[in-house]
């Protein structure tokens, strides 16, 4: 028995010694995928439509990219082979995946798309509004209409399907993006100072209030895939100053980290203890790491064009940086903190997507 438990704990160990990763770099302006494996340029997909605002998600051995033209591709991450297809709309922001459908956020035609995982029409919800910020929890569906300052959660009907509006909120002036953390839906607005808290469980709504330095208003926090939740804090880059703020999980203030520029990404690397920070206008090019414990800037990386945005590794001790302007992905080393290499043959590279194996 103990002989077979030695067995059982070296393959284990093997397998996960063997786990690969596999990065899809979207070509914002060549309708491409790049795919990178083991630190260099391997392949490309072609055809993917307009990649200008590309997003791909992983489900399983499932991958899905959704285009800023409409267009939802569903294909196989380890064949890179596309499976299917569907066009939305004219224009596509946000998506979401479920156990047994996708659902796409729209701005034109001002609906909300609910698909079957093969891409299959089930559902068009014509909201009037452009749509954004898409997320599930539990069998319900939530999103913000934009144009209409609400926040909008729909429950799966009695048919398993479709899905019925269970409640609309009203709040502040032009949401934008959200984000989910375990029972609470929480939208960020263009125009409110501050940004919303939907508790699902409870059905309540409310307000919390986002300041920089000296109370000057945050008056656009970024999109939420641009905040860090750590174990015990949240991270906001504040646009318009140059700070990171950081908030508890009950978005009590804690502190405001001074950054090089003005931030637009931070990105918690798979350990907890490191976030990455990109800027914009002078200081695009620049990247900061910030100690999520001490709460202090401990290194600063200069590239020789824009910096779109990051990606940490999960197996090893990297940072993927995709350097749009220089048609290039840089690697850092996170134990030594050095720039360890660069990887061509990516056309104006932006989002970065990791796929494990």
């Amino acid at each position: 028995m103990r002989f077979l438990f030695a067995i059982l704990v070296l393959l284990s160990s093997i397998q996960i010694a063997q786990a690969k990763e596999k990065y899809f770099v979207v070509e914002r302006e060549s309708s491409s995928l790049a795919i990178i494996e083991d630190g260099l340029t391997k392949r490309y997909m072609r055809d993917m439509h307009n990649m200008n605002h590309g997003i791909v998600k992983f489900d399983g051995d499932d991958a899905y990219l959704i285009s800023r033209d409409g267009y939802v591709v569903k294909f196989d991450p380890k064949t890179e082979k596309k499976e299917a297809e569907y066009k939305t709309s004219k224009s596509a922001i946000g998506f979401v995946i479920g156990k047994d459908f996708v659902a796409v956020a729209n701005y034109d035609d001002k609906s909300v798309d609910i698909l079957t995982r093969d891409l299959k029409p089930i559902q068009k919800i014509t909201t009037g509004s452009k749509n954004v910020g898409i997320k599930i929890y539990k069998d319900m569906l939530i999103f913000a209409q934009m144009d209409s300052d609400k926040v909008s959660v729909y429950k799966r009907a009695k048919d398993g399907k479709k899905f019925e509006l269970l409640k609309d909120f009203s709040v502040g002036q032009m949401p934008f993006d959200a984000m989910i953390q375990d029972n609470t839906y929480i939208v960020g607005f263009f125009l409110t100072k501050g940004f919303g808290v939907v508790d699902l469980d409870k059905m309540e709504y409310k307000l919390i209030k986002v300041t920089a330095q000296g109370n000057k208003p945050v008056l656009k926090v970024p999109h939420f895939g641009f905040w860090s939740l750590s174990k015990d804090k949240t991270f906001i880059p504040a646009v318009g100053d140059n700070k990171v703020l950081v908030y508890d999980k009950k978005f009590n203030f804690i502190k405001n980290i001074t950054v090089q520029g003005l931030p637009v990404f931070t990105s918690l690397s798979p350990d907890k203890k490191y976030i990455a920070v990109t800027f914009s206008g002078k200081d695009f090019p620049t990247i900061q790491i910030v100690d999520t414990e001490s709460l202090k800037v401990i290194k600063t990386f200069t590239f020789p064009a824009k910096v779109l945005h990051v990606r940490w590794s999960n197996e090893y001790p990297q940072l993927y940086v995709s350097v749009n302007g220089a048609d290039q992905v840089s690697v850092i080393d996170t134990k030594d903190w050095y720039l360890e290499r660069d990887i061509y043959q990516v056309k104006r590279p932006s989002g970065i997507f990791l796929y494990q194996y």
